[in-house]
């Protein structure tokens, strides 16, 4: 996994006068980048680049909520809800399909060209579902799939062409503040597909529409993010953008590098443990419902909403004030090795309360700050985990794990649970696993972290 040297040079250290950063010896900063400081260490030069990349993933996430609304709409209107329990599976057998193609085109184009034309393709698959939907084509049960592999895949290339324009130590002052508008975007995409739909009257179809113009105008973003780093970056980084990737195949690289299968194997653990707590907090709610209101089916569906409505509120705003204010300072005092351990300690300390306590409180306080801060923290520490990696690792191996392993994660839990529930695991059985498999996890990242120290500075 032979990386670019100029890649990792350390940079000079940074003096923090909170809540501004200033670097010792660096050029002045402008007023804007004055003001990005608040949110993380910006400096000179680096302030238009980095608010390109905060919207276009902002954007990147407006347009997937409104496609999660869509997906819904049509799955469960058209009969096939079904397909929810077995969507993963179909998701990860696509991939094995889609990954390999991927990496071939990106070794035979620039960058540029592949982040670009991946983001077009997509924008011409919602034309297409909008022109055979309103032709009164049945369509939810591809749109499904569909949209559980465009979540993964696009998400997977930003973040691959952030490791890419920026150094490792720029990328570990910078992507907390891109992830702002990840952030940011699927707070108000959630509200806003809410609004479009209820207040505006808009048809599923129609806001397909808005997403494919929002997936172009974001082509356009990277396209402009990619001139500006080519004339702002030193000579070594501009000179690689306009390079093919090497003919590696994202599984191979993988399965070549201890460092790349210990994070494809951690992902795949914090799927499963995430996705199990989702389980428990869902079993919990619905007893609850039904002991509140053993006979008024109306008035459990009503609660339900309720309480969801609420918690993914909750969820969200608590992720948007942590990547914010606080994941670029974890970043500064602890690095990317120390947050690996963030998350998971975490969830080791919540499941083992839950085992004991399992009530509704307990599950919504826990799950509200392990997903707060699986959006938030431990999302840029997945990101920058690429940062001292090779080119040809930042984008197929990052589209392998990001989408086949993730899926694979989702699969792998679906069996835990029809494991459990045939064997009438009750709450607290279900919590003691998750504690089991989240030990698991702090030792991975251990494993990772010293795979880590040995590759980066």
């Amino acid at each position: 996994m032979k990386r670019r040297e100029y890649q990792s040079r350390p940079e000079p250290r940074s003096r923090k006068i909170f809540p501004r950063f200033k670097a010792v010896e660096e050029v002045p900063k402008g007023m804007f980048e004055k003001f990005l400081s608040v949110f993380a260490d910006v400096r000179a030069g680096e302030g238009p680049g980095v608010v390109l990349m905060t919207a276009n993933v902002f954007l990147l996430l407006f347009a997937y909520y409104l496609l999660k609304t869509v997906r819904e709409a049509l799955i469960l209107t058209e009969g096939g809800a079904y397909i929810k329990a077995y969507s993963a599976a179909g998701q990860a057998g696509l991939l094995m399909l889609l990954v390999p193609i991927y990496g071939m085109v990106g070794s035979k184009v620039n960058r540029i060209k592949l982040v670009a034309g991946l983001g077009l393709f997509f924008a011409m698959n919602l034309l297409v579902f909008y022109f055979f939907g309103v032709a009164g084509a049945r369509e939810g049960i591809t749109f499904y799939i569909w949209v559980g592999i465009f979540n993964v895949f696009v998400i997977s290339q930003f973040w691959a062409f952030a490791n890419d324009i920026y150094t490792e130590a720029q990328g570990k002052r910078l992507f907390a503040m891109i992830g702002v508008g990840s952030s940011l975007g699927a707070w108000l995409g959630a509200q806003s597909a809410s609004s479009l739909v209820g207040r505006l009257d808009l048809s599923p179809y129609q806001l397909q529409l808005i997403a494919a113009g929002i997936l172009v105008v974001c082509v356009g973003l990277m396209v402009l993010v990619n001139g500006i780093q080519k004339k702002t970056s030193s000579p070594e980084m501009a000179a690689h953008a306009d390079e093919k990737l090497g003919p590696e195949g994202g599984f191979s690289l993988i399965f070549h590098s201890h460092y790349l299968s210990w994070i494809a194997v951690l992902i795949v653990l914090l799927n499963i443990v995430n996705s199990s707590g989702e389980f428990l907090l869902g079993s919990v709610v619905s007893a609850e419902a039904r002991n509140l209101f053993p006979t008024d089916i109306a008035a459990q569906k009503h609660y339900v909403g309720v309480f969801y409505g609420s918690f993914f509120a909750g969820v969200n705003l608590l992720g948007f004030l942590l990547q914010t204010f606080v994941v670029s300072r974890v970043f500064r005092f602890i690095g990317v090795r120390g947050a690996l351990y963030v998350l998971p300690v975490i969830a080791l300390v919540s499941y083992s309360v839950l085992a004991f306590v399992p009530l509704l409180a307990v599950v919504r306080v826990a799950k509200t700050l392990e997903n707060g801060t699986d959006y938030s923290l431990q999302n840029t520490v997945r990101q920058a985990l690429f940062l001292p990696t090779s080119r040809e690792a930042k984008y197929k191996a990052k589209a392998a794990i990001d989408t086949f392993f993730m899926r694979t994660g989702d699969v792998i839990q679906a069996g835990i649970v029809k494991m459990g529930s045939e064997l009438q695991m009750a709450t607290a059985g279900f919590a003691w696993l998750n504690v089991g498999f989240t030990l698991c996890w702090l030792w991975i990242a251990s494993r990772l972290v010293k795979e880590h120290r040995r590759l980066s500075f």
